[in-house]
């Protein structure tokens, strides 16, 4: 279903390259976007392409609401990495988020997410795909490096490709660990970078890691992405393949990343 764009675009913006490449893409097609940054790491990088940059915490979310309101926003993209861990901080949160966390019967991603979609609808803000600026960096399935998978390692990917399935069911995570076909490690609140030094450091070296989406993943919130950042991580802990779901996942900065796996022998591809 298409949708008919607003020249003024919203965008709520965590850390990390994906903020940065939508609001660029999006200005470069002649969209004016102004931002509520929920970071710092990528402040001057937003600054470039947005007329605004608002900064403010996650949950403020009556600033935040005030801010769309006043600037007469009425759709907004959800992009980059905004830390579960920000859930434990509740005395940063205003009097209204406090009271709207205490309805949801999990703090699990999916229903803290779409209490803040159904809020912002509320407000007349419609909450966009995330993939509406940014289809360029969807990855088709195929290897995408020199490096091919072997027997063996495809066997742990097609484990860990349904292991991480089965998590992401109940909402627990997306990115799962494998080595000889048996469970590393299974992202939770940590993030994908600190699974797989988690899985990584127990598998001692030839990890295999597999990142998806969830079976009803919500294009509005939590597309799978991956980065340098995460291949990096797999270098200094010595895992050596990296799967990730074909047409459902970001890779940011595809050039550098396939190199940087080349130049370390790490196999690279969607499935």
């Amino acid at each position: 279903m298409s949708i008919e764009l607003e020249h003024k675009q919203g965008l709520i913006a965590g850390d990390g390259c994906l903020p940065v490449k939508m609001a660029q893409y999006a200005k470069e097609n002649g969209f004016e976007v102004v931002c509520v940054s929920l970071a710092k790491d990528n402040l001057s990088q937003l600054k470039k392409y947005c007329s605004k940059v608002y900064s403010c915490h996650p949950g403020e979310i009556n600033k935040i609401e005030k801010i769309m309101t006043d600037e007469e926003i009425k759709q907004v993209t959800f992009l980059g990495k905004v830390h579960k861990r920000v859930l434990l901080q509740i005395h940063k949160f205003d009097e209204r988020a406090v009271e709207l966390l205490k309805t949801v019967t999990r703090l699990n991603d999916d229903e803290v997410m779409l209490l803040i979609v159904k809020e912002f609808e509320k407000h007349g803000i419609s909450v966009l795909d995330q993939t509406i600026f940014i289809k360029n960096l969807m990855i088709p399935a195929g290897v995408l490096g020199k490096y091919k998978p072997t027997k063996e390692q495809m066997e742990d990917v097609n484990y860990g490709f349904w292991l991480a399935k089965e998590m992401g069911k109940i909402d627990v995570g997306q990115s799962v660990v494998i080595k000889d076909k048996m469970a590393m490690a299974v992202e939770a609140i940590e993030g994908t970078d600190v699974c797989i030094k988690r899985g990584a450091k127990l598998a001692k070296k030839d990890a295999v890691v597999v990142k998806v989406a969830k079976p009803k993943q919500d294009k509005r919130f939590d597309i799978p992405a991956v980065g340098l950042r995460t291949l990096k991580t797999m270098k200094r802990y010595k895992a050596n393949l990296l799967a990730v779901e074909a047409n459902e996942t970001i890779i940011v900065n595809q050039e550098e990343v396939i190199k940087y796996a080349d130049d370390h022998k790490i196999v690279l591809m969607a499935v």
